[in-house]
């Protein structure tokens, strides 16, 4: 069998005797950060393909049924509720951590099982989830990670230029109460929509060693970038974006040279596997580029919940049970859950962080800084 994807299907079609639905939730239009979602979708059609050259889910087809969130909270709630009428067996996707929120909270009431790949808001839900888990580390988890990078780098005064969203708020505070723990300072700018000029101005006058880019891409953080990296005051200034911004081709094609030694977190191991470097060989293929870590958390996200509805069929009440027995060997190490305080929901404790920036002397080449 080869893998389906379908962007819809007639309410009145039932061929559930055939296919099992997975819904795939993903911003593949603007304001969403659309190459990231390409990453995530050409993970999961390329899972859900090998799942069905393997026989599929008890001899039928696993399908995806795409839906492009556009980055809108609302339009995917309504995405999740149209996927349950469907008949989807579960959910899988999505990039944005505000997004995300609003799904989790429409699959859980819904009981339909939403297995998040790539947001790391700490409260995926406002209360505990059964129905919900989730592959990438807790914000918390790897922003404190970011922030003791800059401590051990000797950035003792950080600025921040921030854009107003809970996201980035939350992760101000993380990267806030870390310092703070460890004799260092972050500096909010205060310039609600930062414009370059404004921040190359702000960062002289508070005098940081550091700036964080809290903001969206490519605008305004290409154009911040710009103006620092051209502004003499602030030539030793580091440039930092703990989001992961410069992950993906964009960013240097926008940026040039520019965009090198901005460090970022991403979620990948040191080294892959065997079933790491073969995924990674397809995905590159697929996406014609090499693979961001947002391809291989798509992968793994469709290669777990292939492996539970194998077990346990595609009736929802059993699968919701079974986030805590999940033992399943993913591109970037064995995928097992448990329940992570704060965060209401099903959290793999095992996700690999790193942080690493593009080489400036080759910004096609990754530079690992440091792991966690």
């Amino acid at each position: 069998m080869s893998g389906m994807v379908t962007e819809a299907r007639p309410p009145g079609r039932d061929d559930t005797d055939t296919h099992v639905r997975i819904g795939a939730l993903v911003p593949l239009s603007r304001p969403g950060w659309s190459e990231a979602g390409r990453h995530l979708l050409a993970g999961m059609e390329l899972a859900v393909r090998e799942v069905n050259d393997a026989g599929g889910i008890a001899g039928r087809a696993l399908e995806l049924v795409v839906r492009d969130t556009a980055a809108d909270p609302d339009r995917a709630a309504a995405a999740v509720d149209e996927l349950a009428r469907l008949g989807a067996a579960a959910l899988a996707g999505e990039y944005h951590s505000v997004v995300a929120r609003a799904v989790a909270s429409r699959a859980d009431a819904l009981g339909l099982p939403f297995l998040c790949s790539s947001a790391v808001l700490d409260a995926l839900t406002e209360q505990r989830a059964r129905w919900i888990a989730r592959l990438p580390p807790a914000q918390s988890h790897g922003w404190r990670i970011y922030a003791d990078f800059l401590l051990a780098a000797g950035h003792r005064r950080v600025a921040v230029a921030a854009q107003p969203s809970l996201y980035w708020a939350s992760g101000a505070r993380i990267l806030r109460d870390r310092l703070a723990e460890r004799g260092g300072t972050l500096v909010d700018l205060g310039l609600g929509e930062p414009a370059p000029a404004s921040v190359c101005d702000a960062l002289v006058e508070q005098d940081a060693s550091a700036l964080l880019l809290l903001v969206g891409h490519p605008e305004p953080a290409v154009s911040i970038v710009r103006s620092v990296r051209r502004d003499p005051r602030l030539a030793e200034i580091l440039i930092g974006a703990p989001a992961g911004q410069p992950e993906f081709t964009e960013w240097a094609t926008s940026l040039g040279a520019d965009g090198a030694a901005v460090p970022f977190l991403r979620y990948l191991p040191e080294r892959l596997g065997p079933l790491g470097a073969r995924v990674r060989t397809a995905l590159r293929e697929r996406l014609a580029e090499a693979p961001s870590f947002v391809a291989f958390e798509g992968y793994d996200t469709v290669t777990v919940l292939a492996d539970v509805l194998r077990a346990h069929g595609v009736d929802r009440a059993p699968a919701a049970e079974t986030w805590a027995r999940v033992s399943v060997e993913g591109t970037r190490g064995r995928i097992r859950f448990s329940r992570a305080p704060g965060t209401g929901v099903w959290q793999w404790s095992g996700a690999p962080v790193q942080i690493v920036d593009r080489d400036p002397a080759d910004a096609a080449r990754f530079r690992v800084l440091r792991t966690g």
